[in-house]
């Protein structure tokens, strides 16, 4: 003889499902990426990403921007790397410009589960920027070493034409004021391992690029078989468009499983 429950323990049984459904859920969040590390590029610094790194931490994001030494490609790599070490959890790697090789090398970390390019320099497995260049029919124009081996672009105004042309001056001065140089040397230097071959990527094209044109730039992330977004943008996305570039690394942290 069958006897059906009381309706009341028929609501207590659904009850404490959905309460242990509930109850799983946060574990589930709790595996996407919260650490986001930022390596910019050439004639910047990390502060270069102050107003993305903002915009990522009020997301939740741990955020971290490396300070480049730009005197080689193994120099940046090993300061990018000595940030990963201290990250505790899952990150998605972003490189700027030039930082495309630094994160391609610094990306076979273990604990690299993305690589983010923004407007990024990205070479294949053995290959150098120079090289990339080379092989892509964009050879490096209007810009030589000092005596000291250093490339720089500190006049603001050819800084805004090249770099920034959608920043406004008094704020691309702060940007000069703050610039690295990079040994030149440092597009010479190989890649041994691009991390782009076993990670998923993304790519933001920047269509008002002064700096790497936009063809070029369609070209590497055809390339590396990135997920691709195209923003109408100079060379600084970093700067002169800040949410749409948290966003879009919001976009693919998310999208790590």
């Amino acid at each position: 003889m069958t006897h059906s429950r009381p309706a009341w323990l028929r609501k207590l049984a659904i009850g404490l499902g959905l309460l242990l459904f509930a109850s799983v859920q946060p574990i589930a969040e709790a595996a996407t990426i919260k650490n986001i590390v930022l390596v910019h590029g050439a004639f910047a610094d990390g502060s270069s990403w102050s107003a993305v790194t903002a915009r990522l931490q009020d997301m939740g994001y741990q955020v971290t921007a490396v300070q480049n030494p730009l005197t080689s490609l193994a120099d940046d790599v090993g300061a990018t790397k000595r940030v990963l070490q201290r990250q505790h959890g899952d990150v998605l790697l972003v490189g700027h410009s030039w930082a495309g090789a630094v994160v391609t090398e610094a990306g076979n970390a273990p604990n690299v589960r993305g690589l983010v390019y923004l407007s990024a320099l990205v070479p294949d497995s053995g290959e150098s920027v120079a090289d990339l260049l080379q092989r892509l029919q964009a050879p490096m124009e209007g810009l030589a070493p000092d005596s000291n081996g250093l490339i720089w672009l500190d006049n603001p105004k050819q800084y805004r034409a090249v770099m920034a042309a959608d920043v406004p001056l008094k704020q691309v001065r702060q940007l000069t004021a703050a610039q690295q140089p990079i040994a030149a040397k440092a597009f010479s230097d190989n890649v041994q391992h691009a991390a782009w071959k076993d990670k998923p990527t993304w790519y933001l094209l920047t269509e008002n690029d002064n700096a790497l044109n936009p063809s070029v730039q369609k070209k590497i992330a055809g390339h590396i078989g990135a997920t691709v977004v195209s923003i109408s943008s100079s060379h600084m996305s970093v700067v002169s468009h800040p949410d749409v570039v948290a966003k879009f690394i919001d976009q693919a942290a998310k999208a790590i499983k």
